[in-house]
Protein backbone atom coordinates (compact mmCIF):
# COMPACT_ATOMS: atom_id res chain seq x y z
CA UNK A 1 0.00 0.00 0.00
CA UNK A 2 1.36 3.12 -0.99
CA UNK A 3 1.92 6.38 0.98
CA UNK A 4 -1.14 7.92 0.21
CA UNK A 5 -3.28 5.79 0.86
CA UNK A 6 -1.82 4.30 3.45
CA UNK A 7 -2.17 7.93 4.92
CA UNK A 8 -6.32 7.94 3.89
CA UNK A 9 -6.90 4.80 6.03
CA UNK A 10 -4.96 5.68 9.29
CA UNK A 11 -6.84 9.30 9.03
CA UNK A 12 -10.79 7.52 8.41
CA UNK A 13 -9.66 4.85 11.49
CA UNK A 14 -8.36 7.69 13.71
CA UNK A 15 -12.08 9.47 12.82
CA UNK A 16 -14.38 6.55 13.43
CA UNK A 17 -12.42 5.58 16.98
CA UNK A 18 -12.13 9.61 17.93
CA UNK A 19 -15.51 10.62 16.66
CA UNK A 20 -16.65 7.47 19.38
CA UNK A 21 -14.61 8.21 21.69
CA UNK A 22 -16.25 12.44 21.46
CA UNK A 23 -19.87 10.68 21.42
CA UNK A 24 -19.40 9.14 24.88
CA UNK A 25 -20.91 11.50 27.80
CA UNK A 26 -19.15 11.36 31.30
CA UNK A 27 -22.39 13.35 33.35
CA UNK A 28 -23.49 14.65 30.23
CA UNK A 29 -20.25 16.05 28.91
CA UNK A 30 -18.84 14.56 25.80
CA UNK A 31 -15.54 15.96 24.31
CA UNK A 32 -17.41 15.59 20.54
CA UNK A 33 -14.77 16.23 17.51
CA UNK A 34 -12.20 17.16 20.12
CA UNK A 35 -12.18 13.30 20.95
CA UNK A 36 -10.39 12.98 17.64
CA UNK A 37 -7.42 14.31 18.76
CA UNK A 38 -6.97 11.79 21.31
CA UNK A 39 -7.95 8.86 18.73
CA UNK A 40 -5.12 10.27 16.67
CA UNK A 41 -2.60 9.68 19.55
CA UNK A 42 -4.00 6.74 20.29
CA UNK A 43 -3.35 5.21 16.62
CA UNK A 44 -0.15 7.53 16.34
CA UNK A 45 1.24 5.49 19.34
CA UNK A 46 0.77 2.09 17.95
CA UNK A 47 2.09 3.22 14.10
CA UNK A 48 5.42 4.27 16.07
CA UNK A 49 5.81 1.07 18.18
CA UNK A 50 5.39 -0.90 15.18
CA UNK A 51 8.08 0.82 13.58
CA UNK A 52 5.80 2.21 10.34
CA UNK A 53 7.26 5.54 8.64
CA UNK A 54 4.86 7.61 6.91
CA UNK A 55 5.42 10.70 4.08
CA UNK A 56 4.97 13.32 6.16
CA UNK A 57 3.73 15.25 2.94
CA UNK A 58 0.72 13.99 2.48
CA UNK A 59 -0.15 13.97 6.07
CA UNK A 60 0.78 17.88 6.40
CA UNK A 61 -1.54 18.34 3.36
CA UNK A 62 -4.02 16.74 4.62
CA UNK A 63 -3.78 19.04 8.08
CA UNK A 64 -3.64 22.36 6.59
CA UNK A 65 -6.46 21.67 3.99
CA UNK A 66 -8.77 20.77 7.15
CA UNK A 67 -7.76 23.81 8.56
CA UNK A 68 -8.65 25.81 5.88
CA UNK A 69 -11.86 24.27 5.19
CA UNK A 70 -12.58 24.71 8.97
CA UNK A 71 -11.47 28.50 9.63
CA UNK A 72 -13.35 29.14 5.86
CA UNK A 73 -16.89 28.01 6.37
CA UNK A 74 -16.61 29.54 10.02
CA UNK A 75 -15.91 32.31 8.15
CA UNK A 76 -18.57 32.18 5.74
CA UNK A 77 -20.85 31.62 8.68
CA UNK A 78 -20.21 34.63 10.67
CA UNK A 79 -19.58 37.02 8.08
CA UNK A 80 -22.62 38.80 7.32
CA UNK A 81 -22.92 39.58 11.20
CA UNK A 82 -19.25 40.35 12.04
CA UNK A 83 -18.85 44.00 11.69
CA UNK A 84 -22.15 44.38 13.73
CA UNK A 85 -20.91 42.22 16.25
CA UNK A 86 -17.54 44.53 16.51
CA UNK A 87 -19.37 47.39 16.94
CA UNK A 88 -21.62 45.85 19.38
CA UNK A 89 -18.64 44.09 21.71
CA UNK A 90 -15.61 44.34 19.97
CA UNK A 91 -13.33 46.69 22.09
CA UNK A 92 -14.78 44.42 25.17
CA UNK A 93 -13.95 41.43 23.96
CA UNK A 94 -10.48 42.12 22.27
CA UNK A 95 -9.28 43.62 25.83
CA UNK A 96 -10.56 40.16 27.62
CA UNK A 97 -8.62 38.29 24.43
CA UNK A 98 -5.69 40.32 24.89
CA UNK A 99 -5.82 40.05 28.44
CA UNK A 100 -5.59 35.92 27.97
CA UNK A 101 -2.67 36.63 26.09
CA UNK A 102 -0.36 39.09 28.52
CA UNK A 103 -1.49 36.46 31.40
CA UNK A 104 0.09 33.56 29.78
CA UNK A 105 3.28 35.33 28.96
CA UNK A 106 3.57 36.16 32.64
CA UNK A 107 2.78 32.93 34.06
CA UNK A 108 5.23 31.76 31.45
CA UNK A 109 7.64 33.88 32.26
CA UNK A 110 7.33 33.43 35.67
CA UNK A 111 7.60 29.50 34.78
CA UNK A 112 11.24 30.49 33.10
CA UNK A 113 12.33 32.35 36.31
CA UNK A 114 11.39 29.87 39.23
CA UNK A 115 10.79 26.33 37.65
CA UNK A 116 14.45 27.10 35.75
CA UNK A 117 12.47 25.36 32.56
CA UNK A 118 15.14 26.54 29.35
CA UNK A 119 13.99 29.37 27.37
CA UNK A 120 13.46 27.10 24.14
CA UNK A 121 11.35 25.29 26.53
CA UNK A 122 9.09 27.84 27.90
CA UNK A 123 8.92 28.87 24.41
CA UNK A 124 7.38 25.75 23.11
CA UNK A 125 5.21 25.18 26.66
CA UNK A 126 3.43 28.49 25.75
CA UNK A 127 2.55 28.03 22.43
CA UNK A 128 1.71 24.36 22.71
CA UNK A 129 -0.51 25.44 25.50
CA UNK A 130 -2.79 27.31 23.44
CA UNK A 131 -2.44 25.38 20.58
CA UNK A 132 -0.58 28.04 18.57
CA UNK A 133 1.88 26.58 15.65
CA UNK A 134 2.61 29.71 14.20
CA UNK A 135 3.75 30.73 17.91
CA UNK A 136 5.79 27.88 17.84
CA UNK A 137 7.21 28.67 14.22
CA UNK A 138 8.37 32.52 15.03
CA UNK A 139 9.96 30.73 18.05
CA UNK A 140 12.01 28.47 16.46
CA UNK A 141 12.44 31.13 14.04
CA UNK A 142 13.44 33.44 17.27
CA UNK A 143 16.36 30.60 18.21
CA UNK A 144 19.49 29.89 17.05
CA UNK A 145 20.88 26.52 17.73
CA UNK A 146 19.21 23.74 16.58
CA UNK A 147 19.31 22.24 19.85
CA UNK A 148 17.13 24.89 20.96
CA UNK A 149 14.77 24.40 17.96
CA UNK A 150 14.48 20.60 19.37
CA UNK A 151 13.72 21.67 23.28
CA UNK A 152 10.70 24.10 21.90
CA UNK A 153 9.78 21.65 19.70
CA UNK A 154 9.74 18.92 22.47
CA UNK A 155 7.87 21.74 24.70
CA UNK A 156 5.20 21.71 22.34
CA UNK A 157 4.48 18.56 21.23
CA UNK A 158 4.20 17.83 25.63
CA UNK A 159 1.80 20.77 25.99
CA UNK A 160 -0.32 20.75 23.03
CA UNK A 161 -2.99 17.99 23.76
CA UNK A 162 -3.54 19.20 27.75
CA UNK A 163 -3.54 22.62 25.64
CA UNK A 164 -7.34 21.38 23.39
CA UNK A 165 -8.22 19.72 26.51
CA UNK A 166 -7.65 22.64 29.05
CA UNK A 167 -10.00 25.08 26.65
CA UNK A 168 -12.66 22.29 27.03
CA UNK A 169 -11.67 22.12 30.40
CA UNK A 170 -11.44 26.18 31.32
CA UNK A 171 -15.34 26.14 29.50
CA UNK A 172 -16.74 22.85 31.92
CA UNK A 173 -15.54 24.83 35.35
CA UNK A 174 -16.70 27.79 34.15
CA UNK A 175 -20.25 26.03 33.49
CA UNK A 176 -20.37 24.37 36.50
CA UNK A 177 -19.39 26.11 39.29
CA UNK A 178 -21.76 28.60 37.90
CA UNK A 179 -24.19 27.14 37.29
CA UNK A 180 -24.78 28.25 33.67
CA UNK A 181 -27.91 27.05 32.12
CA UNK A 182 -26.78 26.71 27.90
CA UNK A 183 -30.57 27.13 27.23
CA UNK A 184 -31.32 30.11 29.15
CA UNK A 185 -27.86 31.38 27.64
CA UNK A 186 -28.81 30.78 24.24
CA UNK A 187 -32.32 32.27 24.65
CA UNK A 188 -30.60 34.94 26.08
CA UNK A 189 -28.32 35.59 23.29
CA UNK A 190 -31.08 36.03 20.96
CA UNK A 191 -33.23 37.93 22.68
CA UNK A 192 -29.93 40.21 22.63
CA UNK A 193 -30.11 40.16 18.97
CA UNK A 194 -33.89 41.00 18.53
CA UNK A 195 -33.77 43.62 20.90
CA UNK A 196 -30.34 44.91 18.26
CA UNK A 197 -32.95 44.42 15.33
CA UNK A 198 -36.01 44.98 16.96
CA UNK A 199 -38.91 42.62 14.99
CA UNK A 200 -41.15 44.05 13.38
CA UNK A 201 -44.90 45.02 13.99
CA UNK A 202 -48.19 46.37 11.97
CA UNK A 203 -50.86 48.79 12.88
CA UNK A 204 -53.88 50.45 11.50
CA UNK A 205 -54.39 53.88 11.30
CA UNK A 206 -57.13 56.21 10.68
CA UNK A 207 -55.83 59.74 8.95
CA UNK A 208 -57.43 62.42 11.62
CA UNK A 209 -54.41 65.26 11.10
CA UNK A 210 -55.61 67.70 9.01
CA UNK A 211 -52.61 68.97 7.82
CA UNK A 212 -52.15 65.74 6.09
CA UNK A 213 -55.15 66.15 3.80
CA UNK A 214 -53.64 66.19 0.14
CA UNK A 215 -50.32 65.16 0.89
CA UNK A 216 -47.94 63.21 -0.70
CA UNK A 217 -47.51 60.04 0.71
CA UNK A 218 -43.66 60.66 0.21
CA UNK A 219 -44.03 64.51 2.69
CA UNK A 220 -45.52 62.70 5.58
CA UNK A 221 -42.79 63.05 8.06
CA UNK A 222 -40.86 60.09 9.38
CA UNK A 223 -42.66 57.95 6.97
CA UNK A 224 -39.76 57.01 4.59
CA UNK A 225 -36.99 57.92 6.76
CA UNK A 226 -38.26 56.06 10.42
CA UNK A 227 -38.60 52.94 8.67
CA UNK A 228 -41.71 52.45 8.50
CA UNK A 229 -43.98 50.99 5.86
CA UNK A 230 -47.02 52.05 4.32
CA UNK A 231 -48.05 48.48 2.67
CA UNK A 232 -52.24 49.32 1.87
CA UNK A 233 -54.18 51.76 2.05
CA UNK A 234 -58.26 52.03 2.10
CA UNK A 235 -60.28 54.65 0.92
CA UNK A 236 -64.18 53.64 1.39
CA UNK A 237 -64.25 50.15 -0.24
CA UNK A 238 -61.26 50.07 -2.38
CA UNK A 239 -57.83 48.92 -0.95
CA UNK A 240 -54.41 49.45 -3.02
CA UNK A 241 -51.21 49.59 -2.56
CA UNK A 242 -50.12 53.41 -1.73
CA UNK A 243 -47.29 54.99 -3.81
CA UNK A 244 -44.86 57.90 -3.44
CA UNK A 245 -47.20 59.89 -4.76
CA UNK A 246 -50.43 58.90 -3.67
CA UNK A 247 -52.38 62.04 -1.67
CA UNK A 248 -53.81 61.46 1.30
CA UNK A 249 -57.56 62.13 2.48
CA UNK A 250 -58.90 62.53 6.19
CA UNK A 251 -60.51 59.03 6.81
CA UNK A 252 -57.78 56.98 4.93
CA UNK A 253 -56.81 53.89 6.30
CA UNK A 254 -53.52 52.64 6.52
CA UNK A 255 -51.53 49.60 7.17
CA UNK A 256 -48.08 50.49 8.77
CA UNK A 257 -45.02 48.19 9.03
CA UNK A 258 -41.80 48.77 11.47
CA UNK A 259 -40.60 48.69 14.70
CA UNK A 260 -43.19 49.00 17.84
CA UNK A 261 -41.54 52.75 18.49
CA UNK A 262 -41.66 53.98 15.01
CA UNK A 263 -45.38 52.60 14.56
CA UNK A 264 -45.94 54.79 18.17
CA UNK A 265 -44.81 58.01 16.90
CA UNK A 266 -46.51 57.39 13.53
CA UNK A 267 -49.34 57.11 15.18
CA UNK A 268 -48.63 60.62 16.54
CA UNK A 269 -48.25 61.99 13.46
CA UNK A 270 -51.14 60.53 11.25
CA UNK A 271 -54.00 60.02 14.04
CA UNK A 272 -55.20 57.51 15.67
CA UNK A 273 -55.52 53.59 15.50
CA UNK A 274 -58.02 51.94 14.56
CA UNK A 275 -59.56 48.07 14.81
CA UNK A 276 -60.56 47.86 11.02
CA UNK A 277 -57.99 45.38 9.67
CA UNK A 278 -56.88 45.83 6.06
CA UNK A 279 -56.81 43.12 4.97
CA UNK A 280 -56.25 41.23 1.26
CA UNK A 281 -58.60 38.69 2.01
CA UNK A 282 -61.69 39.20 -1.01
CA UNK A 283 -59.60 42.09 -2.35
CA UNK A 284 -57.48 42.39 -5.85
CA UNK A 285 -54.37 42.27 -3.27
CA UNK A 286 -51.98 39.41 -2.51
CA UNK A 287 -48.94 39.38 -0.50
CA UNK A 288 -46.55 36.73 -1.38
CA UNK A 289 -43.02 36.19 0.13
CA UNK A 290 -40.52 36.36 -2.47
CA UNK A 291 -36.72 35.21 -2.47
CA UNK A 292 -33.89 37.08 -3.66
CA UNK A 293 -31.61 34.60 -5.96
CA UNK A 294 -31.30 36.57 -9.05
CA UNK A 295 -27.48 37.94 -9.07
CA UNK A 296 -28.46 40.98 -11.59
CA UNK A 297 -30.07 42.83 -8.03
CA UNK A 298 -27.69 41.69 -5.57
CA UNK A 299 -26.16 44.75 -4.21
CA UNK A 300 -28.87 46.94 -5.54
CA UNK A 301 -30.89 49.13 -3.17
CA UNK A 302 -34.70 49.24 -2.53
CA UNK A 303 -34.70 53.14 -3.53
CA UNK A 304 -32.72 51.46 -6.98
CA UNK A 305 -35.30 48.94 -7.75
CA UNK A 306 -37.83 51.63 -7.57
CA UNK A 307 -40.24 48.73 -7.43
CA UNK A 308 -42.85 50.46 -5.53
CA UNK A 309 -43.68 53.05 -8.34
CA UNK A 310 -42.53 50.80 -11.28
CA UNK A 311 -44.60 47.80 -10.33
CA UNK A 312 -47.16 48.85 -7.98
CA UNK A 313 -45.88 46.62 -4.69
CA UNK A 314 -44.67 47.61 -1.99
CA UNK A 315 -41.88 45.61 0.02
CA UNK A 316 -43.24 45.38 3.57
CA UNK A 317 -40.49 43.28 5.43
CA UNK A 318 -37.08 41.66 4.62
CA UNK A 319 -35.83 38.57 6.19
CA UNK A 320 -32.02 38.13 6.24
CA UNK A 321 -30.83 34.89 7.84
CA UNK A 322 -33.72 34.67 10.50
CA UNK A 323 -33.71 38.34 11.31
CA UNK A 324 -36.15 40.87 10.44
CA UNK A 325 -35.25 44.15 8.73
CA UNK A 326 -36.84 47.37 8.44
CA UNK A 327 -37.57 48.02 4.32
CA UNK A 328 -35.43 51.39 4.14
CA UNK A 329 -34.78 52.55 0.63
CA UNK A 330 -30.95 51.86 0.98
CA UNK A 331 -31.23 48.80 2.10
CA UNK A 332 -29.05 46.71 -0.19
CA UNK A 333 -30.55 43.10 -1.41
CA UNK A 334 -28.57 40.20 -0.53
CA UNK A 335 -28.53 36.40 -1.64
CA UNK A 336 -30.87 34.65 0.52
CA UNK A 337 -33.17 37.64 1.25
CA UNK A 338 -36.85 36.73 1.62
CA UNK A 339 -39.19 40.00 0.77
CA UNK A 340 -42.89 40.27 1.76
CA UNK A 341 -44.01 41.90 -1.48
CA UNK A 342 -47.94 43.23 -1.22
CA UNK A 343 -49.56 43.80 -4.53
CA UNK A 344 -51.52 42.55 -7.36
CA UNK A 345 -50.90 38.84 -8.66
CA UNK A 346 -49.81 40.13 -11.96
CA UNK A 347 -47.24 42.57 -10.26
CA UNK A 348 -46.27 40.07 -8.08
CA UNK A 349 -45.08 37.67 -10.67
CA UNK A 350 -43.22 40.50 -12.25
CA UNK A 351 -41.54 41.34 -9.34
CA UNK A 352 -40.46 37.56 -8.47
CA UNK A 353 -39.26 37.34 -12.01
CA UNK A 354 -36.89 40.42 -11.32
CA UNK A 355 -35.64 39.04 -7.98
CA UNK A 356 -35.23 35.24 -8.99
CA UNK A 357 -37.51 33.85 -6.09
CA UNK A 358 -35.89 30.26 -7.05
CA UNK A 359 -36.12 28.49 -4.07
CA UNK A 360 -34.07 25.74 -5.78
CA UNK A 361 -31.15 27.68 -5.70
CA UNK A 362 -31.03 28.27 -1.86
CA UNK A 363 -29.99 24.81 -1.26
CA UNK A 364 -27.31 24.88 -4.30
CA UNK A 365 -23.48 25.54 -3.06
CA UNK A 366 -21.55 27.55 -5.86
CA UNK A 367 -18.49 26.08 -6.04
CA UNK A 368 -16.40 28.76 -7.89
CA UNK A 369 -16.63 31.31 -4.92
CA UNK A 370 -15.58 28.46 -2.45
CA UNK A 371 -12.35 28.11 -4.31
CA UNK A 372 -11.78 31.73 -5.14
CA UNK A 373 -12.51 32.72 -1.43
CA UNK A 374 -10.21 30.25 -0.15
CA UNK A 375 -7.29 31.09 -3.04
CA UNK A 376 -7.29 34.41 -2.00
CA UNK A 377 -7.18 33.40 1.22
CA UNK A 378 -4.29 31.34 1.32
CA UNK A 379 -2.40 34.67 -0.73
CA UNK A 380 -3.31 36.79 2.15
CA UNK A 381 -1.93 34.55 4.70
CA UNK A 382 1.09 34.48 2.90
CA UNK A 383 1.67 38.19 2.61
CA UNK A 384 4.53 39.37 4.97
CA UNK A 385 3.21 41.96 7.21
CA UNK A 386 5.74 44.33 8.93
CA UNK A 387 5.74 46.28 12.52
CA UNK A 388 7.52 49.02 13.79
CA UNK A 389 10.43 47.43 16.34
CA UNK A 390 9.73 43.51 15.22
CA UNK A 391 12.80 41.66 13.44
CA UNK A 392 10.74 38.98 11.81
CA UNK A 393 7.54 39.51 9.55
CA UNK A 394 4.56 38.73 10.45
CA UNK A 395 2.10 36.09 8.70
CA UNK A 396 -1.60 35.58 9.38
CA UNK A 397 -1.04 31.74 8.27
CA UNK A 398 -3.64 29.30 6.53
CA UNK A 399 -5.68 29.57 9.66
CA UNK A 400 -5.69 33.50 9.64
CA UNK A 401 -6.08 34.44 6.35
CA UNK A 402 -8.82 31.98 4.87
CA UNK A 403 -10.72 33.23 7.53
CA UNK A 404 -10.32 37.43 7.07
CA UNK A 405 -11.26 36.43 3.63
CA UNK A 406 -14.08 34.55 3.80
CA UNK A 407 -15.60 37.12 6.50
CA UNK A 408 -15.04 39.92 4.17
CA UNK A 409 -16.50 38.18 0.93
CA UNK A 410 -19.59 36.96 2.73
CA UNK A 411 -20.04 40.37 4.15
CA UNK A 412 -20.24 41.92 0.71
CA UNK A 413 -22.22 39.23 -0.41
CA UNK A 414 -21.49 38.54 -4.08
CA UNK A 415 -18.67 40.27 -6.90
CA UNK A 416 -20.47 39.84 -10.22
CA UNK A 417 -22.38 36.49 -10.93
CA UNK A 418 -20.11 35.02 -7.57
CA UNK A 419 -22.14 35.08 -4.52
CA UNK A 420 -20.49 33.91 -0.98
CA UNK A 421 -23.69 32.25 0.05
CA UNK A 422 -23.98 28.83 1.87
CA UNK A 423 -26.78 27.05 2.61
CA UNK A 424 -25.98 25.91 6.61
CA UNK A 425 -26.56 22.07 5.91
CA UNK A 426 -23.11 22.17 3.47
CA UNK A 427 -21.53 24.78 5.16
CA UNK A 428 -21.93 22.42 8.56
CA UNK A 429 -20.24 18.85 6.30
CA UNK A 430 -17.35 21.21 5.11
CA UNK A 431 -16.39 22.75 8.77
CA UNK A 432 -16.85 19.31 10.33
CA UNK A 433 -14.95 17.51 7.32
CA UNK A 434 -12.15 20.15 8.04
CA UNK A 435 -12.20 19.99 11.64
CA UNK A 436 -11.72 16.04 11.72
CA UNK A 437 -8.81 16.06 8.97
CA UNK A 438 -6.76 18.55 10.96
CA UNK A 439 -7.47 16.96 14.29
CA UNK A 440 -6.75 13.18 13.33
CA UNK A 441 -3.41 14.02 11.87
CA UNK A 442 -2.55 16.70 15.15
CA UNK A 443 -3.25 13.73 17.20
CA UNK A 444 -1.55 11.25 14.91
CA UNK A 445 2.22 13.24 14.67
CA UNK A 446 1.89 13.87 18.34
CA UNK A 447 1.00 10.02 19.40
CA UNK A 448 4.89 8.85 18.00
CA UNK A 449 6.62 11.01 20.75
CA UNK A 450 3.75 11.75 23.24
CA UNK A 451 4.09 8.66 25.79
CA UNK A 452 8.01 8.73 25.46
CA UNK A 453 8.21 12.31 26.55
CA UNK A 454 6.01 11.98 29.01
CA UNK A 455 7.20 9.08 31.01
CA UNK A 456 10.94 10.08 30.72
CA UNK A 457 12.63 13.19 31.94
CA UNK A 458 10.90 15.91 32.94
CA UNK A 459 7.68 15.58 30.94
CA UNK A 460 5.41 14.64 33.37
CA UNK A 461 6.60 18.09 35.15
CA UNK A 462 6.49 20.70 32.12
CA UNK A 463 2.76 19.13 30.75
CA UNK A 464 2.07 20.40 34.14
CA UNK A 465 3.71 23.98 33.42
CA UNK A 466 2.14 24.10 30.08
CA UNK A 467 -1.52 23.38 31.77
CA UNK A 468 -0.99 26.24 34.06
CA UNK A 469 -0.28 28.41 31.02
CA UNK A 470 -3.07 26.95 29.26
CA UNK A 471 -5.38 27.58 32.52
CA UNK A 472 -4.80 29.95 34.62
CA UNK A 473 -5.29 32.94 32.16
CA UNK A 474 -8.51 31.72 30.73
CA UNK A 475 -10.15 31.04 34.32
CA UNK A 476 -8.95 34.25 35.76
CA UNK A 477 -10.39 36.15 32.14
CA UNK A 478 -13.26 33.51 31.99
CA UNK A 479 -14.58 34.19 35.33
CA UNK A 480 -13.89 37.76 35.27
CA UNK A 481 -15.94 38.49 32.18
CA UNK A 482 -18.78 36.43 33.43
CA UNK A 483 -19.26 37.41 37.03
CA UNK A 484 -18.31 41.27 36.55
CA UNK A 485 -18.79 41.95 33.13
CA UNK A 486 -21.82 39.59 32.68
CA UNK A 487 -20.87 38.06 29.29
CA UNK A 488 -23.11 35.78 27.99
CA UNK A 489 -21.57 32.00 28.41
CA UNK A 490 -21.61 31.23 24.82
CA UNK A 491 -20.00 34.49 23.71
CA UNK A 492 -17.74 33.59 26.45
CA UNK A 493 -16.63 30.28 25.17
CA UNK A 494 -15.95 31.74 21.65
CA UNK A 495 -13.83 33.97 23.43
CA UNK A 496 -11.93 31.73 25.24
CA UNK A 497 -11.57 29.52 21.79
CA UNK A 498 -10.53 32.53 19.91
CA UNK A 499 -8.00 33.39 22.26
CA UNK A 500 -6.15 30.53 21.81
CA UNK A 501 -6.68 30.60 18.02
CA UNK A 502 -8.33 26.88 18.96
CA UNK A 503 -10.81 25.43 16.30
CA UNK A 504 -11.27 22.37 17.98
CA UNK A 505 -12.43 24.56 21.20
CA UNK A 506 -14.58 26.28 18.96
CA UNK A 507 -16.10 22.93 17.41
CA UNK A 508 -16.43 21.61 20.91
CA UNK A 509 -18.41 25.19 21.72
CA UNK A 510 -20.33 25.34 18.71
CA UNK A 511 -21.97 21.47 19.70
CA UNK A 512 -23.46 23.38 22.93
CA UNK A 513 -26.13 25.25 21.33
CA UNK A 514 -27.59 25.89 17.85
CA UNK A 515 -26.43 29.31 18.05
CA UNK A 516 -24.25 31.72 16.45
CA UNK A 517 -22.69 33.48 19.62
CA UNK A 518 -19.76 31.35 19.85
CA UNK A 519 -18.77 32.19 16.22
CA UNK A 520 -18.60 35.43 16.21
CA UNK A 521 -17.21 35.75 19.46
CA UNK A 522 -14.29 33.68 17.70
CA UNK A 523 -13.74 35.77 14.54
CA UNK A 524 -13.93 38.98 16.53
CA UNK A 525 -11.24 38.03 18.67
CA UNK A 526 -9.08 35.84 16.20
CA UNK A 527 -7.32 38.75 14.01
CA UNK A 528 -5.73 40.27 17.10
CA UNK A 529 -4.94 37.53 18.94
CA UNK A 530 -3.28 35.69 15.70
CA UNK A 531 -0.65 38.69 15.74
CA UNK A 532 -0.44 39.24 19.56
CA UNK A 533 0.52 35.20 19.46
CA UNK A 534 3.37 35.40 16.70
CA UNK A 535 4.49 38.59 19.40
CA UNK A 536 4.59 37.18 22.03
CA UNK A 537 7.36 34.43 22.04
CA UNK A 538 9.93 37.53 20.36
CA UNK A 539 8.51 39.64 23.58
CA UNK A 540 9.29 37.32 26.10
CA UNK A 541 12.94 36.53 24.00
CA UNK A 542 13.81 40.16 24.23
CA UNK A 543 12.61 40.38 28.01
CA UNK A 544 13.95 37.01 29.53
CA UNK A 545 17.16 37.53 27.82
CA UNK A 546 17.90 40.95 28.72
CA UNK A 547 16.98 40.40 32.40
CA UNK A 548 19.61 37.27 31.96
CA UNK A 549 22.13 39.60 30.32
Amino acid sequence: MNDVALSILLLCIIAVLGLGLGGIKVKGIRLGVGGVMFGGILVGHVVHQLGIRLNPAPLAFLQEFGLILFVYTIGVQVGPGFFAALKRAGLALNALAAAIVALGMLVAAGIYWLADVPLPAVLGLMAGAVTNTPSLAVAEQTLQSDSNIGLAGLGYAVAYPFGIVGILLAMMLIRTALRISIKTEADRFEESRRLQAPPLETLDVVIRNSNLNGVAMRDVPGLVDQGVVASRLKRGERLMVPGPDTLLELGDLLHLVGPAPKLKGMQLVLGEKTDIKLTTKNTDLRWEKVVVTNSKVLGESLAALNLRQLHQVVISRVNRAGVEIAPTPALQLQFGDILNVVGRPDDIRTVSGILGNAQHLLQHTQMIPIFFGIALGVLLGSLPLYLPGVPNALKLGLAGGPLLAAIALSRVGNIGPLVWFMPPSANLVLREFGIILFLAVAGFKSGGRFIEVLVSGDGLLWMGYGALITLLPLLTVGFYARIVMKQNYLTLCGLLAGSSTDPPALAFANGLAASEAQSLAYATVYPLVMCLRILAPQILVMILAGFAA
